[in-house]
């Protein structure tokens, strides 16, 4: 007998989810992973143009390597003193 005071048992899940044709839920993983790798990207060609702006002084320096964004990152942390 359930009613407003029996405490649910069942399995809670949190997100967006579409109800598959065997009966299953599934979550959209696909969004998410979109937003999280646009924001890796730009957050890697903000932080390759502040290293390179402080680095070099030279906006096209800034540019070439806000294009390399994460590559420039790694290689400015092995090779700095």
């Amino acid at each position: 007998m359930t009613g407003p005071d029996t405490p649910h048992t069942g399995p809670v899940s949190e997100g967006p989810f579409d109800r598959q044709a065997a009966g299953g839920f599934t979550m959209h993983k696909v969004e998410r992973t979109r937003e999280v790798v646009r924001s890796g990207i730009s957050m890697g060609s903000a932080l390759a143009i502040a290293i390179s702006w402080s680095t070099h002084q030279s906006i096209l320096w800034a540019i070439v390597h806000g294009v390399f964004s994460w590559l420039y990152v790694i290689y400015f942390a092995v090779t700095r003193n």
